[in-house]
């Protein structure tokens, strides 16, 4: 019975698992805001989930140009899943990427590492991509994949938000009491499918603002929620302040009104928060 009990333990340990070796991680020297991902989702047409089967470090005329700190690899990796691309991919597929270092300030380890990568696919080479920036090679995480998905949803939905260029005009009407006020700003977009912002204010309350993304504005129109498209399209690309070509044809005291609730309407908004550059 002891010996049954000995040859019973070591088949138990040699069935074991040994220790799984660690996953390399990609990293990047600045986290990534909304604004960075909405950037890079709109401007890819490819983007997949990998895993990298090989990276080469490549060096002097090969890397000419890496920004200072960084590593350039040659990358063959693995498509684990196809998040956007009309025209499918490969099963494996190859691309340039400059990276930063890891966190002991060595050239990132990437093989078997996972990474979401967001490019453009190279012209009749087919398996070969380009990134849509020098940092679309995205390390994986659920919480990536799901904004990066819900961004790609809403742009691709039956209703996507307007993209917005700019300011096209602007009128301001005071109310009937002191301190009633309305503006009404309006907004020029891609698409040309009307867009605007209107700003009530009424005596004892306080002023309130909406976005409205069609002719007519709904009585229960109301700010952008943070993090979306639309609030995108509004905090990233509208100017900081009424061009003065908008409000030309107000009298003095409307046109400062009008820039007054049009400040009201960017505080409301909130920065743009980018770490990348466009």
């Amino acid at each position: 019975m002891r010996n049954l009990r000995l040859v019973l333990t070591a088949a138990m340990l040699g069935a074991a698992p040994a220790h799984a070796a660690p996953v390399p991680e990609i990293f990047l020297a600045r986290p990534l805001t909304y604004a960075d991902m909405a950037d890079l989702a709109l401007a890819a047409p490819i983007v997949a989930g990998v895993e990298i089967l090989k990276a080469t470090q490549l060096k002097k005329a090969a890397a000419v140009g890496v920004p200072a700190g960084q590593t350039r690899f040659y990358v063959e990796a693995q498509v684990k899943a196809l998040i956007r691309g009309r025209d499918g991919l490969p099963g494996q597929v190859r691309y340039l990427v400059d990276t930063d270092p890891d966190a002991r300030g060595r050239p990132a380890k990437l093989r078997k590492a996972r990474a979401i990568v967001l490019a453009q696919p190279v012209p009749e080479r087919a398996g070969e991509l380009r990134l849509a920036r020098p940092y679309a090679q995205l390390p994986w995480s659920e919480p990536i994949e799901r904004l990066l998905r819900a961004i790609l949803t809403e742009a691709n939905g039956p209703t996507p938000p307007p993209r917005v260029t700019g300011v096209t005009g602007a009128f301001h009407v005071p109310g009937t009491l002191p301190g009633e006020s309305e503006t009404q700003i309006f907004l020029s977009t891609v698409s040309g499918r009307p867009v605007s912002l209107s700003v009530l204010r009424r005596p004892g309350e306080a002023p309130r603002w909406a976005v409205a993304t069609g002719e007519m504005i709904d009585e229960a129109a109301a700010p952008p929620q943070r993090d979306t498209l639309l609030w995108y399209g509004l905090a990233c690309f509208l100017p900081d302040a009424l061009p003065a070509a908008s409000t030309a044809n107000l009298a003095d005291q409307a046109a400062g009104a009008a820039q007054a609730d049009y400040a009201l309407v960017r505080q409301g908004l909130g920065p743009c928060a980018r770490n990348y550059p466009i």
